[in-house]
């Protein structure tokens, strides 16, 4: 099983338990968490942006997705300067991951160039192309969900 099926399993567990065996949430938690030290996926995510610097990526944008999404902690976007560019970093990327001992990362996308999203676990990088990017605009739908959690 992978780890992102393993992490998908253990969520559907905690959803599925009863109220009375899930523990309380405060705010006191909540400081102790932060204060116990780096979070799981800081090491992957430092890696990965190396990497993206390591291969010239552009306009390079981590958003925290923890408590907004079931699939990662963190979304990388990037661009490449080319389809053949986009094409490499993702392939760079993935090698990097497995490398440094975080796995084997799924690459979808990468033969044509236009976007490649690479899975990490709990790091999701898309990499575009600069038209591709401004057309599907990731970062401003990311941060309308939050004012849009803020408000409501």
């Amino acid at each position: 099983m992978t780890k992102t099926a393993e992490r998908k399993a253990k969520r559907a567990a905690k959803a599925d338990a009863p109220e009375a065996v899930k523990a309380p949430k405060t705010k006191k938690a909540a400081v102790k968490k932060v204060a116990a030290g780096p979070r799981p996926f800081e090491p992957l995510l430092k890696a990965v942006l190396s990497q993206l610097d390591d291969d010239k990526a552009e306009e390079v944008v981590s958003i925290d997705l923890e408590g907004r999404a079931d699939y990662a902690d963190v979304m990388v976007v990037a661009s490449g300067r080319s389809a053949r560019h986009v094409a490499s970093i993702a392939d760079h990327l993935a090698a990097k991951v497995k490398e440094v001992g975080f796995g084997r990362a799924i690459v979808e996308g990468e033969k044509t160039g236009d976007w490649a999203i690479i899975d990490c676990g709990d790091v999701v990088v898309h990499v575009f192309r600069p038209e591709v990017r401004a057309f599907y605009d990731l970062e401003a739908m990311w941060s309308a969900v939050a004012e849009q959690r803020a408000q409501g």
